[in-house]
């Protein structure tokens, strides 16, 4: 891989409400990213808590990583923001965020394609102006029975999941650094393999 900055964006809502939520598994994975580089979130002028940091093997390579400091559906704003600042493309930029459509559990990988009714990612989209950026879809599966996905989304994790979230959450930084590391197609062939 290069030596150019990348960039990685965790998705969730502000504040202690909202930070077991299942909606808030991006920005927990951010943080996780964090600890492991023993760095500490700072606010940034684009409307985020941001740090840069190294990421990948040794010497590791210069990534921003941070979180939006606005609500979910809003998140196209800091995204951009810290991607113009520190002049990260869209194709290095990588979207952390929770998806229905994976069971609980297991990360995807994918580059641009659809928003899957996802507001976070509508918005950074819309923000900036192309789907080409990273996803890594963190899977949280379907809601129970009739239950609202937008009902769903704002729960936290149930006490079953609780227990498995930090296996999750380490699987999904380890699928960003490996996407830093080998670029998407190389991680994806290492994430997407059937478990041995």
């Amino acid at each position: 891989m290069s030596d150019e900055t990348w960039l990685v964006v965790g998705l969730g809502n502000p504040g202690p409400k909202y930070a077991g939520n299942r909606h808030n598994v991006g920005a927990m994975v951010v943080e996780l990213l964090a600890q492991r580089s023993g760095a500490r979130l700072r606010a940034h002028k684009a409307g985020a808590s941001a740090e840069s940091v190294r990421l990948g093997p040794m010497p590791g390579t210069r990534t921003i990583i941070g979180i939006p400091h606005s609500y979910m559906n809003l998140s196209g704003g800091a995204t951009k923001g810290l991607a113009t600042f520190f002049s990260v493309p869209a194709e290095r930029t990588i979207v952390i965020h929770d998806e229905l459509d994976i069971p609980f559990g297991q990360v995807r990988l994918k580059q641009g394609g659809g928003e899957g009714g996802h507001n976070g990612l509508r918005s950074i989209t819309a923000s900036f102006g192309t789907k080409d950026y990273v996803r890594v879809r963190v899977g949280i599966d379907r809601p129970p029975g009739r239950m609202d996905a937008a009902a769903y989304v704002l729960k936290d994790f149930s006490s079953t999941e609780r227990k498995e979230l930090p296996f999750l959450l380490d699987d999904a930084a380890d699928a960003v650094e490996l996407v830093i590391e080998r670029g998407l197609t190389g991680a994806q062939q290492v994430v997407h393999a059937p478990p041995a």
